[in-house]
């Protein structure tokens, strides 16, 4: 009996990852983990891995012992499916770096109410004089995006594979008296762009005309 779970033990890891993998993109996991480009071959791997798991099983395979590492990696891989991911956007972003680089595109033609706050935020930075933008509609949603110094901002993650590599991006709101954000909740923010002064310098400000909450998306993660 223990060599027959000693040989079912590999097969078994491999058919529950492949699961992980499958499952993960199908369910839309992945949406808060990994770019949607990439979904595809997630879901492949997964077909992959179960049928290697089916093949060792039909091979039948003789361990006579049994492996710790396959069964710690079986109640790995049943975790991670009982377990869904919830990352939280904000504390990650703050050990991130916000820096786009040189490579940023900028869309001139769309108009300010349609722009997304990442729209907002490469607009901002490749043209940073505030008074071009003073009085502009505001149409945005993100997260909220505590900063170390200073008020929370409304933030969005840019990825170009995965969490690991995202990059923070924000746009400074002037919350109204008596709103307290909260980190990580999701907002629709609709007002109009604003200038204020910080340490002698003017930046752009959103100035709130209408704040709502807003369920977090099905793809948060922006390329």
């Amino acid at each position: 009996m223990g060599q027959s779970l000693a040989a079912l033990i590999r097969p078994l890891a491999l058919a529950l990852w492949g699961a992980v993998l499958l499952v993960s993109t199908l369910s839309g996991r992945l949406d808060l983990l990994l770019r949607g480009v990439f979904h595809p071959l997630v879901g492949l791997s997964g077909v992959v891995l179960l049928a290697i798991a089916l093949q060792q099983a039909r091979q039948g395979r003789r361990e006579r012992r049994w492996n710790r590492s396959w069964a710690l990696s079986s109640l790995l891989a049943i975790a991670v499916l009982a377990l869904p991911p919830n990352p939280s956007f904000s504390d990650l972003a703050s050990n991130r770096n916000s820096d786009l680089g040189s490579d940023v595109e900028l869309d001139f033609l769309l108009p300010p109410g349609q722009r997304s706050l990442t729209d907002w935020v490469r607009l901002l930075r490749s043209q940073p004089d505030p008074q071009l933008y003073q009085g502009d509609p505001v149409r945005i949603s993100g997260f909220v995006l505590t900063q170390p110094n200073g008020p929370p901002q409304l933030g969005r993650l840019l990825v170009r594979c995965c969490l690991a590599d995202a990059t923070p991006i924000g746009l400074p709101v002037r919350w109204p008296p008596g709103f307290t954000p909260k980190p990580d909740q999701w907002l629709a923010i609709e007002g109009a762009m604003g200038v204020d002064s910080v340490a002698g310098q003017q930046r752009n400000v959103v100035l709130p005309a209408r704040i709502r909450p807003i369920p977090r998306p099905a793809r948060p993660l922006e390329p």
